[in-house]
């Protein structure tokens, strides 16, 4: 497949890095240094130009290509490619965006500026953090085979029942398996005798019931129930947050240092408080109580300042704090000096092409810990590995460190055991690292 990728930045060089090995890939930057960068690393050609322009496409031989891929910062940038690649030629067109007003036009209109395919960064960056804040401890959620199906990563707190115990200790869930235990740099597939230390990070695949018990085992002082949730900003991703909360019956408090913006809220969410005051003001936050709150979410203007908001909130006593991270490099940075969990919209949203870029069978895909691993949604067919035995048999036909984590058959949750006998047309989940990934993928 010939594939068009508009973007050098961290959302097209994901995307490049999925589809190099398998696909002729031409990467169009302004940035000429970038985007040449990414030839040293990537089996990618390079173009240096605007990606809204025809002759820059044209270089690029859009004409040819299969897939185009808008992923630039700018929203109106990534339409015109769109619109330019279908004038020209009949890719399939996919354009990141961050207003989620473009993409609600899109839906409406039935696939409007000739885009076939629209990501909208702000939203998934809400549904991420909202998913996130529904389960205590957990710093990454995703939802498989039409939501029978969560993986979702915990951060083991201080004070954990769970620390201490082994994996068999803890498997006191039917329709739940702890894929992988992140610890430091290594990742560890447990066995059974395999003690969960305060600080790994648990990836678990299981029932939607089953993860929310065990993420109330994990972290059993973080109740579910009325939570408190105050948002620190009046971005527009805190405001797809807010919405998506007062969807679920949550009526949070949102703090707005500028006026007119503050206004403009109150007037636009339903349920939620809107507060007008610096959000990093140590005072107004005692006055107004935030240090009582369950969940606070930085969603501010830099990174600085999130991580400013986040460390206090944790200081003056906020059970669980959720942090919109812009450079992805410093999202592990944040989580190891105490925010609970960071959320880039750079990640998410590539996460979200790959799901599309992916010309394997995966049906679905999530990436863990950044991009150390993946989990894979794949429907069986007779060709695969699995197909007829008993997943201890094909084990050794699969790379090392590949956890099959559940199956779905029929629309129903079939956790897998040794013996489990899966059958053709079972969906199936399926942990895997990185470097794996097209492996399991091709074998599955």
């Amino acid at each position: 497949m010939n594939v068009v990728i508009v973007g050098a930045g961290e959302v097209g060089s994901s995307i490049a890095a999925s589809l190099d090995e398998d696909h002729e890939v031409v990467v169009i930057d302004n940035d000429a240094e970038r985007v040449e960068n990414l030839t040293y690393s990537l089996d990618v050609l390079p173009v240096e130009g605007d990606g809204a322009s025809l002759s820059t496409l044209q270089e690029a031989d859009v004409e040819a290509a299969d897939l185009l891929i808008a992923s630039t910062d700018d929203d109106e940038t990534n339409i015109v490619a769109c619109a330019t690649a279908k004038t020209v030629g009949d890719a399939f067109t996919i354009a990141r965006v961050k207003r989620s007003d473009y993409r609600d036009t899109w839906q409406q209109f039935g696939g409007a500026f000739d885009v076939d395919f629209m990501v909208s960064s702000n939203l998934r960056a809400a549904e991420t953090i909202v998913r996130v804040i529904g389960l205590p401890a957990a710093r990454d959620v995703d939802v498989f085979a039409e939501g029978r199906v969560v993986m979702a990563e915990f951060r083991v707190p201080e004070g954990s029942p769970v620390a201490g115990q082994t994996v068999t200790e803890t498997d006191r869930f039917p329709d739940l398996r702890v894929a992988a235990v992140i610890r430091d740099d290594d990742i560890v597939i447990p066995e059974g005798e395999t003690t969960i230390e305060v600080g790994d990070e648990l990836v678990v695949i299981g029932s939607p019931d089953d993860t929310r018990t065990f993420a109330g085992d994990l972290a059993p002082d973080r109740t579910m129930d009325d939570r408190d949730i105050v948002i620190l900003g009046g971005s527009e991703i805190a405001v797809e947050t807010a919405r998506m909360l007062e969807e679920r019956g949550h009526r949070p408090r949102l703090v707005e240092r500028d006026p007119d913006r503050a206004r403009e809220l109150a007037e636009t969410l339903d349920t939620a408080t809107v507060m007008e005051n610096d959000p990093t003001d140590r005072e107004f936050l005692d006055r107004e109580n935030v240090g009582d709150a369950d969940v606070v979410i930085a969603a501010l203007e830099t990174d600085g300042k999130n991580l400013l908001a986040s460390l206090l909130a944790s200081r003056i006593g906020v059970g669980q704090t959720v942090s919109l991270v812009e450079t992805a490099e410093d999202t592990r940075l944040f989580e190891e000096v105490g925010v609970n969990a960071a959320v880039n919209p750079r990640d998410v949203t590539a996460e979200e092409i790959i799901r599309f870029t992916q010309t394997g069978r995966p049906e679905n895909v999530a990436l863990v810990d950044h991009d150390r691993a993946e989990i894979l949604e794949i429907e069986v067919d007779e060709d695969s590995v699995l197909a007829g035995r008993p997943i201890r048999e094909s084990a050794a036909d699969l790379p090392a460190g590949t956890t099959v984590g559940a199956i779905t058959r029929d629309r129903t949750l079939v956790t897998p055991q040794g013996d489990t006998v899966v059958e053709v047309g079972d969906h199936v989940v399926a942990f895997a690292e990185t470097d794996s990934v097209d492996t399991v993928a091709n074998r599955i």
